[in-house]
């Protein structure tokens, strides 16, 4: 058995505490932009790409030969941002429960950790500073190993954000980690899942005190289902004794 060499991690909601604000500020720009959608629709979108979102609803609405299409989807999607960058310029930023102490011990282990998202550069960028996860990032958003994260991906590193399997891959690429047995995946949305299973990594897991529940997760194909993010470490330390027992 493998040893495990990174894990990756979604960001709100997994790594950073998500009180539905995404999916409120969603919703105040569907409102504004004459977009109509219901919150569960909006809620099962959560992890894609956000410009992909409105695209996918805009399409749902009117079809995807109408000949306004990407100016409904630009308008949208501006109006998404302003709200969305004044949210998070504004509000505190937390890390979620485990978060901290799960990263502190994949640190003593040597284990790479990622942060993927759904979010544009600029608001990723804007939450990691308040965190102060920017620490040790280079131009390309890879870290120099004095940090929290080692890298951080987001959909306009790569030709396509999630389900899509592509951040995952990137992260791997900049990290120099060849095998994705060596990869564990975790988010807590369905678009989360995907990708890591797209991915072939060795283990696609959810997280279920973000933005879904146990039971909105389970009906989706995943490798486990977890309460908080510490719940990672016995199965790290496990894989890690049967990869010595070799």
């Amino acid at each position: 058995m493998k040893p495990i060499e990174l894990v990756v991690f979604d960001m709100a909601g997994t790594t950073v505490t998500d009180r539905h604000e995404v999916e409120v500020c969603f919703m105040q720009a569907a409102a504004r932009t004459g977009l109509s959608v219901t919150p569960e629709r909006v809620l099962a979108l959560q992890g894609y790409a956000k410009r992909q979102v409105f695209e996918m609803l805009w399409v749902e609405l009117l079809g995807e030969k109408h000949p306004e299409l990407s100016e409904y989807v630009d308008i949208s999607y501006t109006e998404f941002c302003s709200i969305l960058e004044d949210h998070y310029l504004e509000h505190d930023i937390f890390p979620t429960e485990g978060c901290l102490e799960i990263f502190e011990y994949l640190k003593s282990q040597d284990i790479k950790i990622a942060l993927t998202t759904g979010f544009y550069r600029k608001v990723a960028n804007i939450i990691l500073g308040k965190l102060g996860w920017l620490k040790g990032l280079d131009h390309q958003y890879k870290g120099d190993g004095s940090g929290i994260i080692d890298v951080s991906i987001t959909p306009d590193d790569v030709l396509k954000g999630r389900p899509e399997p592509f951040m995952i891959q990137k992260a791997m690429e900049v990290l120099g980690v060849k095998d994705a047995q060596r990869v564990i995946n975790i988010g807590d949305t369905p678009s989360d899942l995907k990708s890591g299973l797209r991915a072939g990594v060795r283990l696609s897991l959810g997280v279920t005190n973000g933005t879904h529940t146990r039971s909105q997760l389970n009906i989706h194909r995943n490798d486990g289902l977890l309460p908080n993010l510490l719940a990672l470490k016995p199965i790290i330390e496990e894989i890690s004794e049967k990869s010595l027992a070799v």
